[in-house]
This record gives C-alpha cells, sequence and structure tokens, in this order.
C-alpha cells in the first residue's frame, strides 16, 4: 500500500505544480489509503479553492482533508469594512446574482453571505464573485435557494439528465426527491462524475436543496 500511496501522492502534486490558477511552492500533500491531505499556505482564498479543485481530479482520490491557510504576501491584512464594501459592489455588478436578496458579512476575513435566491447557479455565481477578492480568508455560504416555481416530477427530470449525460453511470446512480430536497446516492467512479451528478441535480427546476451520498470508487 506504501508504493500506491507515494504514487498518488506524487500524481497529486505534480497536477497542483502544473495548475496554472495556483502557485504550489508552498503546499504539501499527504496520502493515505486514497485520502489525501493538503497543508501549507497560498496567498488567496481562490488558490486554495484551486488546489481542492486539483486534487479531486487525480484518479484514485477518494478523500480530500483540507488544511491549507490563506496567507496574503502583503503585511497589512485587508480590512473588514473594505473586504465588504467591495463584496457588495462585485455582486451589484454581477447581472446574474440578484444582489437585493443577499446580505453580505465580514469578520476577520471570512466572509459570510446569507438570504434567498430562485436558482443554485445564482448561489454559485455569489459565492464566485466573492473567491475573487483579495484580502478574503474563507466564504460561509449560507445563501438559500427559493425557487419561484416548482414541479412535481423533479426525480424524473434528474433521472433523464442523467441519462443524457455522457460522463455519467446513471444506472449506478439512485436518485430520490421529497418536496424540493433530493439526495443521490450509489458509486461514481471519480470526483468529477460526482461533481457532475450534483449540478446535474442542481439544475432541475423545483430543487432547493442536494444531499450527495454518491461513493466514489
Amino acid at each position: 500500500m506504501t508504493g500506491k500511496n507515494e504514487d498518488l501522492r506524487r500524481n497529486v502534486l505534480n497536477e497542483l505544480t502544473w495548475d496554472p490558477a495556483l502557485d504550489a511552492t508552498h503546499i504539501g500533500v499527504a496520502a493515505d489509503n486514497g485520502v489525501v491531505t493538503l497543508t501549507g499556505h497560498v496567498a488567496t482564498y481562490a488558490e486554495k479553492l484551486a488546489a481542492e479543485a486539483a486534487a479531486k481530479r487525480v484518479f484514485g482520490v477518494r478523500g480530500i482533508a483540507e488544511e491549507i491557510e490563506v496567507r496574503p504576501p502583503y503585511a497589512r491584512k485587508t480590512k473588514d469594512d473594505e473586504i465588504a464594501e467591495r463584496a457588495v459592489r462585485i455582486l451589484q455588478w454581477d447581472v446574474s446574482v440578484p444582489a437585493d436578496r443577499i446580505t453580505v458579512k465580514v469578520e476577520k476575513g471570512w466572509v459570510t453571505l446569507s438570504g434567498h435566491v430562485d436558482w443554485d447557479y445564482q448561489r454559485g455565481a455569489a459565492a464566485a464573485d466573492i473567491h475573487k477578492l483579495s484580502g478574503v480568508v474563507g466564504l460561509i455560504n449560507l445563501i438559500a435557494v427559493k425557487p419561484a416555481i416548482r414541479t412535481a416530477d423533479v426525480r424524473k427530470k434528474i433521472e433523464d439528465a442523467f441519462h443524457r449525460n455522457a460522463v455519467l453511470d446513471a444506472k449506478e446512480i439512485t436518485v430520490s426527491a421529497v418536496d424540493g430536497t433530493v439526495t443521490l446516492s450509489g458509486r461514481v467512479r471519480s470526483w468529477a462524475e460526482r461533481n457532475a451528478a450534483e449540478r446535474a441535480a442542481w439544475s432541475a427546476a423545483g430543487v432547493t436543496d442536494v444531499e450527495d451520498r454518491l461513493a466514489v470508487g
């Protein structure tokens, strides 16, 4: 098993180094039976997220323990009120985000978003906007999805979407839906397949929450 662990660790390190979205100089990697631990520090929150995404792309990764710290390269940290002001402004500029329904709170560099939107992509777009801001060390996304339109056949629509998706092995995934909450269970071959299933589920009208219980491997 030691050899497999070392191969996986090396593959993750290579993927981190290859990714132009981050500087992996100060990131450490350990691997144990498919579980990868990322340590060290990066300059921005966006790089922290990029490192996690890069590790998930590596075949054989079944779980990730993410312990990377965000350490801005400049001595003077951005004040919370400055981050909050820029966060509000960037949300207002994004036409895909209903900024009037989102509240921003900043404490010690951690940004908390609350409020509600109609679609999950709007929730994701708001988070992506915050990822771009310097001085942010973490994000808590409490935005709720409250669709204006609900459909009775959510489960059928999601299953149809799975069958259309070339990435997914639909027969290995079970979908259940109660009101607007969708639960995915079964097994997928990779983190990419797991993410594709979750995105497809969120794309159905009427979905307010997705519980992803898919096993990887």
